[in-house]
């Protein structure tokens, strides 16, 4: 398969809410193979280095993405996990070893044939989404494997699967995704994503391969590109970064952010 457009190079989904410096808990993102590149942004995992004292509640912000992840010691507990419009909060337990597979927006649906906007907002077994997947994972893995040793299963299983596909991408949603990439999110959706179909065929386009609206995918757009800045607290102050992301008011960029991340930036980005 053929893309117009490397969504890789214009677009980095962070998930920022495990610092290192919480103890005893960590997280690290691999890049896949090469061949893979174009489709998978990462796998990561998220798991205990000990048992902790109490359980722990897992923050996932708004990326755009469809993540993939299972427990290591419970492998046959697969789930995916759809775009979603507002962050997401899980309660773990107090020992945990999570590994994930992040697709680059519109992706998973690309591979699979899956519909995004039935994913949207929630998070389903992928065994009533991908049966074969779900069973490979099911069989594969254990809690004694490294990551590196996770990464290589996974490539070698992923560019298997995505030497069998052959189809066309339709060039008027990668161009629009290439104009909210490029704005970084900042686009009137009516007027700057003309790409030569009409507002209900890209919302048509938009719902299958993304979940949801083109102005909701730039609100998210947005929001990325403003924890990619990694804006001080100080700056926030100063440098009026919600006029530079194009929001009217500082109340209406709090809001939102809030909506994306769950704490206000002040608290996201405090030092």
């Amino acid at each position: 398969m053929e893309f117009s457009l490397n969504i890789r190079q214009l677009y980095r989904p962070l998930q920022p809410t495990v610092k290192q410096t919480t103890e005893n808990v960590s997280y690290v993102e691999v890049a896949p193979g090469e061949q893979l590149l174009p489709y998978i942004y990462c796998y990561w995992q998220l798991k205990t280095d000990k048992s902790l004292q109490e359980p722990f509640t897992y923050r996932v912000v708004a990326d755009g993405c469809i993540d993939i992840y299972f427990e290591l010691n419970a492998p046959y507990e697969n789930y995916v996990m759809g775009f979603c419009k507002k962050y997401t909060e899980f309660p773990l337990q107090n020992s945990f070893n999570y590994v994930g597979i992040r697709f680059l927006p519109t992706m998973f649906p690309q591979l699979f044939q899956v519909n995004a906007k039935a994913l949207s907002n929630r998070y389903l077994h992928l065994k009533a989404v991908n049966n074969k997947l779900s069973a490979f994972i099911s069989s594969a893995f254990h809690g004694n494997q490294s990551l590196d040793v996770i990464a290589r299963l996974l490539n070698d299983y992923f560019i298997k699967h995505i030497s069998t596909l052959s189809f066309a991408a339709d060039n008027r949603l990668y161009n629009a995704l290439e104009i909210i990439f490029r704005n970084q999110g900042m686009v009137a959706v009516e007027k700057e994503l003309d790409t030569g179909i009409s507002a209900r065929q890209l919302r048509r386009l938009f719902d299958f391969y993304i979940g949801d609206t083109a102005k909701t995918f730039a609100k998210v757009v947005r929001f990325q590109n403003i924890l990619n800045a990694k804006p001080s607290t100080q700056s926030l102050r100063n440098n009026k970064l919600f006029f530079d992301a194009g929001y009217y008011d500082q109340a209406h960029f709090i809001r939102e952010f809030k909506n994306f991340y769950g704490v206000t930036p002040s608290k996201a980005f405090g030092r």
